[in-house]
């Protein structure tokens, strides 16, 4: 990235109302997960579990596990990278208003970020569909691998416990897709990063911030669908552009 373009992006955080970052698998990446969609993602290696399949059959429900289990280390043990901090120290300085993003893997909070809109849920939680409660995933995946069989719920015996994200066919939660939307209707800058912006209605929320004379800034590795709207396009490592901004800011 060019020093002027970094200085510019510096001079947009820092003259307005607090920004709002959209992230994708991206933002992940950088800490070692891998992208599902990528060739031997998890993705592209098994057959999709929809979630009416999910409910209605153990057979399905058990397949949804094994997947979960095989994936699981890949962010449990995973750290937050140079970008989950410096966008939770941004957060910090009342630079950006919070981080809405389609990963699943609680990066951003346990960099330190406090406000953080999940659209795509949580593997951290596991969520039972019948009686709502939640727990801790890992000791239920531990559960899994040992007894190869589907937890039962702690709580209730016999609801269906699914990890804590949106499978294939489930609707986004509404009060999390609703607030995502207002922050971008209200927002003067959106830095998305690390995102296709292809998979919707996420793909949407930077349009918003267009419609209302705001401005957007695309950091991603490929060309996207929105890169003709965007008032900077940045392709490099997410790391390594976001302390390029971060060094202009002087703060």
């Amino acid at each position: 990235m060019q020093q002027e373009t970094a200085e510019r992006i510096a001079e947009w955080l820092s003259g307005q109302d607090a920004a709002v970052v959209f992230t994708g698998a991206g933002m992940s990446t950088e800490s070692g997960i891998p992208d599902f969609r990528s060739p031997g993602g998890i993705w592209t290696k098994y057959r999709t579990v929809y979630f009416d399949e999910f409910l209605q059959s153990a057979e399905a429900r058990y397949e949804y596990w094994r997947q979960k289990a095989e994936g699981h280390r890949d962010f449990a043990d995973s750290q937050p990278n140079l970008g989950h901090q410096i966008l939770a120290t941004w957060e910090a300085k009342g630079l950006i208003r919070g981080v809405v993003t389609q990963n699943i893997d609680g990066l951003h909070q346990l960099a330190g970020s406090q406000n953080v809109l999940e659209l795509h849920g949580t593997a951290r939680q596991i969520m039972c569909l019948d009686c709502q409660a939640r727990f801790d995933s890992e000791p239920l995946v531990q559960e899994f691998l040992q007894h190869d069989r589907v937890p039962e719920c702690p709580a209730c015996q016999q609801g269906r416990l699914k990890h804590a994200t949106i499978s294939f066919g489930q609707s986004l939660s509404p009060e999390i897709l609703n607030k995502s939307i207002d922050w971008c209707r209200s927002s003067k800058l959106l830095l998305a990063m690390g995102s296709s912006l292809v998979v919707t209605p996420a793909a949407e929320l930077p349009r918003l911030v267009k419609q209302n004379a705001g401005r957007l800034v695309i950091i991603n590795r490929d060309e996207t669908p929105l890169d003709s709207l965007a008032d900077e396009v940045i392709s490099s490592s997410l790391g390594e552009a976001l302390g390029q901004i971060d060094a202009c800011l002087g703060n």
